[in-house]
């Protein structure tokens, strides 16, 4: 597995790979109807695309095929980590966090911060992260819940 900074030409498989993350993976704690109202963020995907070029992307890949990525600021904020169904488990997740978190600590950064999926919630406990609010998101008259969570980095 490499791991590589995102390129403008990855972002049409990135967004891909966000809804089929949300429609699998999902499904082990979202409702079909909850897992539709957020996968639809990326229906504009030029919209969805900008989101992701305001930010840093690092992706894991392994012979060409995209496994995942993380997508984050310089503040310490981690806005996305998926992971492609196929590769679910597999270490890629805890190989993008790790090198993101290296990145950031020797930038400065003190503190780590995002807001979870009850999918994703254990993943970043296990990464040292701890629950700060539980929250419940409306999108498109779903509800959705999440968690906002912490991890200082000493």
């Amino acid at each position: 597995m490499q791991l590589r900074p995102a390129r403008p030409e990855d972002v049409p498989s990135l967004i891909d790979l966000f809804v089929d993350a949300i429609r699998v993976l999902g499904a082990q704690q979202y409702d079909e109807a909850q897992r539709a109202a957020w996968s639809r963020a990326a229906d504009d995907r030029d919209g969805f695309g900008e989101r992701l070029s305001a930010m840093h992307v690092l992706l894991a890949e392994q012979d060409g095929l995209l496994l995942g990525f993380l997508g984050y600021f310089e503040d310490g904020h981690m806005d996305f980590l998926y992971t492609a169904p196929a590769a679910a488990r597999r270490g890629v997740a805890t190989a993008l966090h790790r090198q993101v978190e290296a990145t950031l600590r020797a930038a400065g950064v003190t503190e780590l911060y995002t807001e979870a999926s009850l999918v994703a919630r254990p993943f970043f406990e296990a990464q040292g992260y701890r629950v700060t609010e539980e929250e419940v998101l409306e999108r498109q008259g779903v509800q959705l819940r999440r968690f906002r969570m912490r991890k200082p980095l000493a």
